[in-house]
């Protein structure tokens, strides 16, 4: 891979570090490098300023309305929205169900659902993970019961993420359970407003809602809203859970916190001098930059590999363990570069302690938040053995 940019890919860079110049609204991006809790109205502000100009969808094929970037635009994207301080688009209508939708889904859900996703009219939230089934997500107990033209599901989700704003949620149901687990599986789309639906939030350390509980009682779900075949959901479901994998390394995230934890580094400590000057901590930090190269090029292959049909395989969760560990070693930084700063969390703040001027930004409240990284979207010690068993056992 030829790594040096060519004159189009810079043009490219320039055409979008001008839009963003252009469009991206100062309280937005105030908002987003202060560490606020946006909200849904900033999310939908942001999702209609992308639509309108043709950029929401980069990883999807135009004739579904998207971008079709390749991986070096999309990379240049990622990277200057992430220094600009745009909020991040939404990804589980998207990033996740778009795809699986294109590739498995019938002509009429995608001439249904596809456009909803675009236009910011449906909000989508995953139903994945339940108590007792996050990481060994096979062993799902949500079950959907075929009644006529409905299935009735009951059961119960947990972490789902800014469910209290979606009207419709893509889950995973159990269909067959005298089956292996994996086969007895099937993916369903659900609107939010059926009876039967409650969602319940889960506060977390920062003291926002930001995951949820969502439970099923009794809920009929129209049979159209199965994806694919029933009992194959486990298929859509590992081609999902690559895309959200390869996503959750969040590149352009990293690279835009690591230059803030260089700001604050490189400013004088009481004592005088910069704690960048500091051996140990200067060590981290090379550490922490040279891991992210390498990441952001095992990034550019995957999603070029993705740009041509191929998903992801075990490479999604090796970028995904890395990822995670890395985002979380800035954290780390960012919190001991702050000093005193990051002591308060957001409800807690001194005024103006987790604003940019202070050079903090709210980052013990980022620093907890981001522990979760370890384990969502499967935890980093199933990842871990899922690569042993496919480039070391054989398995695939």
């Amino acid at each position: 891979m030829d790594l040096a940019y060519s004159p189009e890919e810079q043009a490219f860079r320039d055409e979008v570090r001008a839009f963003l110049a252009e469009n991206l609204p100062d309280d937005m991006a105030d908002a987003v490098k202060a560490g606020r809790d946006l909200g849904k109205e900033t999310y939908d502000r942001w999702h209609a300023i992308l639509n309108q100009r043709g950029w929401l969808a980069p990883n999807w094929p135009k004739e579904f309305g998207g971008c079709e970037w390749n991986a070096v635009q999309r990379h240049i994207f990622d990277e200057e929205c992430s220094f600009a301080g745009t909020p991040r688009v939404v990804p589980f209508g998207l990033t996740m169900l778009g795809p699986v939708l294109q590739k498995f889904g019938s002509k009429q859900q995608q001439d249904r659902f596809l456009p909803r996703i675009l236009s910011g009219e449906d909000w989508w939230c995953q139903g994945y993970s339940e108590p007792g089934a996050g990481s060994d997500l096979a062993s799902l107990k949500t079950r959907a019961v075929r009644d006529g033209d409905h299935y009735v599901v009951n059961g119960q989700k947990t972490w789902t993420t800014l469910g209290q704003y979606a009207n419709w949620i893509f889950c995973l149901v159990r269909t067959d359970p005298e089956v292996k687990h994996q086969e007895g599986i099937s993916f369903l789309l659900i609107d939010m407003d059926t009876p039967g639906i409650e969602v319940r939030p889960i506060v977390l350390l920062d003291g926002t809602p930001e995951v949820n509980e969502v439970f099923f009682d009794n809920v009929r779900v129209p049979v159209g809203n199965l994806v694919g075949e029933e009992n194959k959901g486990w298929t859509y479901a590992k081609y999902l859970l690559t895309h959200e994998r390869t996503n959750i390394a969040q590149v352009g995230s990293s690279q835009a916190g690591l230059a803030a934890v260089k700001r604050m580094a490189r400013a004088e400590m009481s004592g005088g001098r910069p704690l960048i000057e500091n051996p140990h901590f200067a060590a981290r930090l090379a550490q922490v930059e040279i891991d992210l190269m390498a990441m952001a090029t095992t990034n550019l292959r995957i999603i070029s590999q993705a740009a041509v049909g191929q998903a992801p395989g075990v490479e999604a969760s090796m970028l995904k363990v890395k990822g995670t560990v890395i985002r979380q070693e800035i954290n780390d930084l960012a919190r001991r570069a702050a000093g005193p700063y990051a002591l308060p969390f957001a409800s807690e703040a001194v005024e103006g302690s987790n604003e940019p001027a202070a050079g903090a930004g709210p980052v013990s409240a980022q620093y907890f938040n981001n522990r979760k990284l370890s384990i969502f979207g499967g935890s980093n010690e199933i990842q871990r053995g899922i690569i042993a068993k496919v480039k070391l056992g054989g398995g695939k």
